[in-house]
């Protein structure tokens, strides 16, 4: 399914370190040369870091790569009852990079619920709470208004959230992502294996129901985000699969009817998780991009 070899999952785990966000534990990981540029890579739901395991080292042999699992993702705290928000995940990506002692301008790839997390970010940076240096979004909900939910997501926000995250398992799991990926990029029965741990640690199905309340979330910040994304002088660019039923090449339709000067990378056959599909792709697009932006500089 791939052309780069990635890392086991109990490798990832054990390379994992722990920072105490607000009385919550949370796992992030660190690679690279510390003089290095920084990169902040930043997952999507209802997955973790690991998404990236394929891109990890490539990226480590140019950057200072940094990563955690969110609050309520993975191989972090997933507290019963707490209100999850974008917002709160943009704090602890703050509050990562402070306990690292990472000062420099940030730059960041992410995907999916980390493309909300990013635009927050991005925002922040516009009203100069922190100094970033470019951002790339792969497949995610940039505009609320492209963005269609499978239907495990719509039921997770109804009232019968709770059940339907108690009752999601591993099965589930794999029909919705058969659904999302690609014709010819299926997941594997070892990766849909691994996917579903991650989401199973700590009790993980039974914060789903509240994690998904990023989706509202994301129609209350819009405007806030899209102005921010519209006005920033960042490098910018977006890198999609074009088959993504979710966030595809509608998606991208959009991106590029709202921000000048849009740069757009479309992967024919490739779906939601570009990074776990083309995993090559996404790391000489995402090469190129820096590159060309160093070059300009």
């Amino acid at each position: 399914m791939t052309d780069l070899p990635g890392i086991a999952l109990d490798d990832w785990r054990a390379r994992a370190l722990t920072l105490d966000f607000a009385g919550q534990q949370i796992r992030y990981w660190l690679a690279g040369d510390a003089q290095a540029e920084p990169l902040l890579l930043i997952h999507g739901f209802p997955s973790a870091s690991w998404d990236w395991h394929r891109l990890w080292g490539p990226l480590a042999e140019r950057y200072r790569v940094i990563a955690c699992d969110m609050l309520g993702f993975g191989y972090s705290a997933k507290p019963r009852g707490h209100a999850y928000s974008l917002l709160e995940q943009a704090d602890l990506q703050q509050a990562l990079l402070a306990h690292i002692g990472e000062q420099r301008p940030l730059h960041v790839l992410a995907h999916d619920y980390g493309d909300s997390v990013a635009q927050e970010l991005i925002a922040r940076h516009q009203e100069g709470q922190l100094q970033l240096a470019s951002c790339v979004f792969l497949n995610g909900g940039l505009f609320p208004e492209t963005h269609h939910p499978v239907r495990v997501q719509k039921l997770l926000l109804g009232p019968l959230g709770p059940l339907i995250g108690r009752l999601f398992s591993r099965r589930k799991l794999a029909q919705s992502f058969a659904r999302i990926f690609g014709p010819h990029t299926q997941a594997s029965e070892a990766e849909l294996d691994a996917l579903w741990q991650l989401v199973a640690h700590n009790n993980g199905p039974t914060v789903m129901h509240r994690l998904i309340r990023y989706m509202p979330e994301r129609r209350q910040q819009r405007q806030r985000w899209v102005t921010a994304m519209q006005a920033t002088t960042l490098p910018m660019r977006v890198i999609d699969g074009a088959f993504d039923p979710i966030s595809g090449a509608h998606m991208v339709a959009r991106y590029r009817e709202l921000i000048a000067d849009a740069d757009t990378v479309l992967l024919e056959g490739i779906g939601h998780y570009p990074q776990l599909e083309a995993p090559a792709a996404v790391l000489d697009h995402y090469l190129q991009f820096r590159d060309a932006k160093d070059s300009h500089a």
